[in-house]
């Protein structure tokens, strides 16, 4: 089986993906938090616990080297002094000797001695002695602080020149030493520490490991409690999950007698109760559904059997005196009024049943609009409302149910006339790639946004001492947003008070597809102007 690399589709995919890991999963995220605050903790506590050992541990060498130091400087002062030497070659190899006795004395072969400039040069003194070593590392800083020092000790980290080419860190300590006849030397003694530092090394490589070992097992032992803990809520998650998707039946098992025990019974005992609330209801619901369809029916006879009667009586209303004629007027309206409302009830009751089905063909939505324009027309003029059609695209078939939509369309336009206080009435027609629209504007009276949030509620009325020019039910906007969604669109609305309102329809070309974008505006394009622009007077005021 050959290896394949990953495709930079996944290298790119991978953050996101991460991210989904992250906020999906509890487990890993406390997990991850734990290790990361046990990390700094451990990393907190290594480099105090290193930086402590390890000044601990050159304080050790350097108190060591000090001591050492002072030892062979004291010894190598009183061989000089027992000694009687005059001469210059007697003089150098009394240096030499007290070099090799400090060498001696110290285990060091790091010694170096340097005569105090200043003194009398006319003395035939030994020369400097010192290893190339020594040479390379004394800065000046420590020779003056030595050669004004007298007796004193003084001291400096330097890094001393190894055998690899690399270095090793030492002390070099300085005091001074007064050769009888010669004058006063400086001696500088240096202590390799590579010893002092492998060892500090080892000390950090095992306080490494310790660490990295105790976070592993950390983040071990919070997986396991954590799967523990975490189990049962996904227990629970799930068992919610299936309780919301309908499944009331379901519950979480109860087990022992801790926390989670307690849970358990309390959503099971929550459940319970849901369950019998959700079947009451549901069981009220279907009554009432059943109530409004059974009393619609039996509604329906004696309703034929008067609008019967009132229509012989409206058709001889000539001959009958004013105020008879106009009884017989008011009661044709309102039989007419009645049956719209019975209609509207039972179509209200089979949407809250569930049992409207779609009756789709394939309808040019502009064509539909220009009937129903045509329709209305002679009720815009009796409200001195100008109708008019603008459908600058969407013509083309479009499965939907043409009785419903052309309802809806009905509706909308009635409604725009009924509160356009006899001012245009603009409807307008457009598609793009996955929807075709229409929105109906007027620019009457319009509404507040409190108003806005009922206007699809049943038997809403935003001013309820208005007339109603079409005698609606108040059934029509809301069996209007079912029948929209039905075709799984969009209706909305937008208004504004003195602005008038714009509802508008939006439907999928291709059915069950999901709308990117409707192709008309909403808030429209002269949102907030008091009449349209065709009319003269739409530059008055803009949103």
């Amino acid at each position: 089986m050959r290896f394949r690399w990953p495709t930079r589709d996944v290298w790119r995919q991978a953050p996101s993906r991460l991210v989904r890991l992250w906020r999906g999963s509890l487990q890993l995220r406390t997990v991850t938090i734990t290790l990361l605050l046990t990390g700094a903790a451990i990393l907190v506590t290594g480099i105090y616990m290193a930086l402590s050992i390890s000044n601990d541990l050159y304080q050790s060498r350097l108190d060591q080297a000090l001591r050492d130091s002072s030892r062979a400087t004291t010894t190598a002062q009183s061989t000089l002094n027992a000694s009687d030497v005059s001469s210059g070659d007697g003089g150098k190899n009394l240096l030499n000797t007290v070099l090799q006795s400090v060498q001696a004395s110290t285990s060091s072969r790091l010694v170096a001695a340097y005569r105090v400039p200043g003194q009398d040069t006319g003395v035939l003194a030994p020369p400097d002695r010192g290893s190339p070593a020594m040479n390379s590392v004394i800065s000046p800083e420590l020779r003056a602080k030595v050669q004004n020092g007298g007796t004193k000790q003084y001291y400096q980290s330097v890094a001393l020149p190894a055998g690899t080419g690399d270095t090793d860190p030492g002390i070099v300590v300085g005091s001074q030493l007064t050769l009888p006849s010669y004058g006063k030397y400086e001696l500088y003694i240096g202590y390799n520490l590579r010893d002092s530092e492998n060892t500090l090394l080892f000390v950090q490589n095992t306080l490494l490991l310790a660490g990295l070992a105790l976070i592993l097992l950390i983040g071990a032992i919070t997986w396991v409690i954590v799967r523990f803990v975490v189990e049962p809520i996904r227990v629970a998650a799930r068992t919610s999950e299936r309780l919301a998707a309908g499944d009331l039946a379901v519950r979480i098992p109860e087990r022992g007698e801790d926390v989670f025990a307690t849970l358990a019974r309390s959503f099971n005992g929550m459940a319970d109760s849901l369950q019998s609330q959700i079947n009451q209801l549901g069981t009220l619901s279907q009554l009432q559904q059943r109530f409004v369809s059974d009393v619609s029916h039996e509604l329906r006879t004696p309703l034929t059997t008067i609008r019967l009667a009132g229509d012989v009586i409206y058709d001889q209303r000539e001959g009958f005196a004013p105020a008879t004629a106009r009884t017989a007027e008011l009661l044709h309206t309102q039989i007419e009024r009645f049956d719209r409302l019975l209609s509207d009830l039972l179509e209200i009751s089979r949407y809250d049943a569930g049992s409207v089905v779609l009756d789709a063909e394939p309808t040019n939505l502009v064509r539909l609009a220009e009937d129903c324009v045509d329709e209305l027309r002679t009720l815009s003029e009796q409200n001195g409302s100008e109708l008019t059609l603008d459908a600058p695209g969407g013509y083309f078939d479009v499965p939907m149910d043409p009785r419903r939509i052309r309802r809806v369309v009905r509706n909308l336009i009635g409604n725009a006339i009924e509160h356009g206080e006899g001012r245009p009435v603009v409807v307008t027609v457009d598609s793009n790639e996955s929807a075709v629209a229409l929105t109906v504007r007027d620019y009457g009276i319009g509404m507040s946004a409190e108003d806005m949030a009922h206007v699809f509620d049943r038997f809403w009325r935003a001013d309820p001492s208005r007339k109603r020019t079409l005698g609606g039910t108040g059934l029509g906007l809301a069996i209007s947003l079912e029948d929209a969604t039905l075709h799984s669109g969009w209706l909305q609305v937008w208004s504004a008070p003195g602005a008038g309102s714009c509802f508008r329809l939006t439907l999928p070309r291709v059915p069950g597809r999901e709308i990117t974008g409707s192709p008309l505006p909403l808030p429209p394009v002269d949102a907030g102007a008091t009449m349209p622009q065709a009319a003269g007077t739409g530059s008055e005021a803009h949103a």
